[in-house]
């Protein structure tokens, strides 16, 4: 049985939002289970709606792994009312009760590639990428990369990151970490000190290593 790529299944959204509160730690700055969900569900939908290309695993018919990525001069994905909605909503109720400490994330990974695109130019952002933590198959996200590494070889390809995620998933997979700025947030009281960075490549370069 191999990994096979296959289109997104409407009932797997809800999957992907769960990798998306785990993976990437957001119980470090939630600690309220319906808080948690919620963000979860604004963050899928909103790099979701962005996505020109949205590259989905299974493993024996189960949902293992996606990737989503936004590609200069492709069409999206997805346009979904409700979605947008959720997004546009979600997004100003964050603002009131998070303030700037949302903006200061944003922000700091805005100036990063700000500076990086004074010397090279990008084409494209992966923005969502995630396997089944409780998965035993090995290699989704080695999968994942290969297939949209065919479908857009040759683009400069950037992603943001942090210090709360797996990060080193990228260190060995050819791309090189371009900008890294400290800051610290200020989520309800509680001071959380992290490490935002941005990693690029040109992809289709270099062999993955498995």
């Amino acid at each position: 049985m191999e990994i096979e790529i296959k289109e997104l299944r409407k009932q797997d959204h809800k999957k992907a939002i769960k990798w998306a509160i785990k993976g990437m730690h957001l119980n470090r700055y939630l600690h309220e289970g319906v808080l948690l969900n919620l963000y979860g569900k604004y963050f899928w939908n909103l790099e979701l709606l962005k996505a020109t290309q949205v590259i989905s695993a299974y493993y024996d018919n189960e949902f293992v792994g996606i990737l989503l990525a936004r590609i200069e001069g492709e069409k999206v994905v997805y346009k979904l009312f409700w979605k947008s909605l959720y997004v546009k909503v979600f997004n100003i109720l964050q603002k009131i009760f998070a303030g700037s400490e949302v903006d200061n994330y944003d922000m700091a990974n805005k100036r990063m590639l700000e500076e990086y695109n004074k010397k090279v130019k990008t084409d494209g952002e992966i923005v969502f990428l995630a396997a089944n933590p409780q998965s035993k198959v090995k290699g989704i996200g080695t999968k994942l990369l290969e297939e949209f590494e065919k479908r857009e070889k040759g683009k400069q390809i950037y992603l943001y990151t942090d210090d709360a995620c797996t990060y080193q998933f990228y260190d060995h997979r050819n791309f090189e970490r371009v900008g890294e700025k400290s800051i610290e947030l200020d989520i309800r009281g509680n001071k959380v000190p992290i490490i935002c960075m941005l990693y690029s490549k040109k992809i289709g370069q270099y062999e993955i290593e498995k």
